[in-house]
């Protein structure tokens, strides 16, 4: 009896997790991507390189990002969101503690970021036609209220 409860929760699990991962699989920005600072004007944002990976889990969609700053310091942070609009915690972003994602179309979301309640910088996400290129559009302020107006640029790995 106990083996036929252990078998169907797995079961469960393994059925929520596919349904979760479903759900999400119109969103083209899933994956890993790595800046081209070539291609990109990001302005006032120091950035040496960066790593963005979204992974569709049964919670939502996690965004981590790895990179370098301008001095060669490490750089690390992330949220999880369903991409529905509403605010989700921020770690590592010294310009926002909170992430309000939300889903515009299977290539694209917009995200406002905040800081103690504050709108600090507004994004635009976007995946190019043919999947390959992920381009990110942000204008807004930061902490010290100079003007963030920046285009990254990132290469699906």
């Amino acid at each position: 009896m106990q083996k036929n409860q252990l078998v169907r929760s797995l079961l469960v699990a393994a059925a929520a997790f596919a349904l979760g991962t479903a759900a999400f699989a119109g969103e083209n920005w899933v994956g890993t991507w790595k800046l081209n600072a070539a291609k990109s004007k990001v302005g006032t944002i120091a950035v040496r390189a960066q790593t963005l990976t979204f992974e569709a889990t049964p919670a939502g969609i996690k965004l981590t990002s790895d990179g370098t700053d301008a001095q060669g310091k490490p750089m690390h942070g992330g949220y999880t969101s369903k991409f529905d609009g509403k605010d989700v915690p921020w770690a590592g972003n010294p310009m926002a503690d909170t992430a309000c994602p939300k889903r515009v179309d299977d290539n694209t979301y917009e995200n406002v970021w905040k800081q103690g309640g504050k709108t600090t910088v507004s994004a635009t996400v976007s995946v190019s036609k043919d999947g390959k290129t992920l381009t990110v559009t942000q204008t807004g302020k930061d902490p010290s209220g100079a003007a963030v107006n920046s285009v990254a640029v990132y290469d699906r790995q």
